[in-house]
């Protein structure tokens, strides 16, 4: 985090500014809690973003760097060094330890989001026949000695959504929300999620919904 916290505070980019007065919701440099309120509609992007997508706003917006270049690697490999989305993530994360989730539905693309977001995850496909709800929507369900939250109930979501990121012990590094709902797919033989895709965004937004009213306690540690 204090990696985080240095590249947060730190003129980068063509531009040779700060992240000072990147908005992610709460108002322009507002870090306390904004993790925890997030994805949200933003007005300035006509889009709904979760945190790792707006930050790629924020760093091409506003510090110059190209877009493409930080979508090439947003994850880093095992053993490797951690990359600054991940990292930048992190930190930002951990200036809502504490806060209570609070992800809106106000505006009508947020409820949107959240309905794309709950069909993906009910939607069966692959070559398993596999979706989200498959592995989480039961209680008491395990896979490999590790437990899968039921996240059809509010309970479980919480336990998911306000632990990412999280340091993930079987990879020796820590990872991010998106890098989770990717791994999934993964596993469920789906084609790769594409990171800040318009479906990782919607699950996100779903999963963030039903965590309402929970406790955000990230960074984290997971088997």
């Amino acid at each position: 985090m204090a990696r985080g916290e240095e590249l947060w505070q730190t003129p980068r980019g063509p531009a040779r500014v700060t992240l000072a007065t990147c908005d992610l919701g709460l108002g322009p440099g507002v870090l306390r809690a904004a993790y925890a309120s997030l994805p949200r509609y933003f007005a300035d992007a006509d889009a709904v973003m979760d945190f790792e997508s707006r930050l790629v706003y924020c760093m091409v917006s506003i510090q110059g760097f190209a877009r493409d270049d930080l979508m090439a690697k947003p994850f880093s490999e095992r053993g490797a060094r951690q990359t600054e989305l991940e990292v930048l993530t992190a930190y930002a994360a951990a200036q809502s330890r504490g806060a209570i989730i609070d992800v809106p539905q106000r505006a009508r693309q947020e409820r949107e989001s959240y309905a794309r977001g709950r069909a993906l995850f009910y939607r069966r496909a692959g070559p398993y026949d596999f979706a989200c709800a498959t592995c989480h929507s039961a209680d008491q369900r395990r896979i490999r000695l590790q437990e899968l939250p039921n996240l059809t109930r509010a309970e479980g979501a919480r336990s998911a959504f306000a632990h990412w990121p999280a340091y993930r012990i079987s990879q020796g590094a820590v990872r991010t929300m998106q890098w989770r709902l990717t791994d999934c797919v993964r596993q469920q033989r789906l084609p790769e999620l594409l990171f800040g895709s318009q479906a990782t965004i919607d699950l996100i937004t779903y999963l963030g919904v039903l965590a309402q009213g929970g406790a955000m306690d990230a960074p984290s540690l997971r088997r």
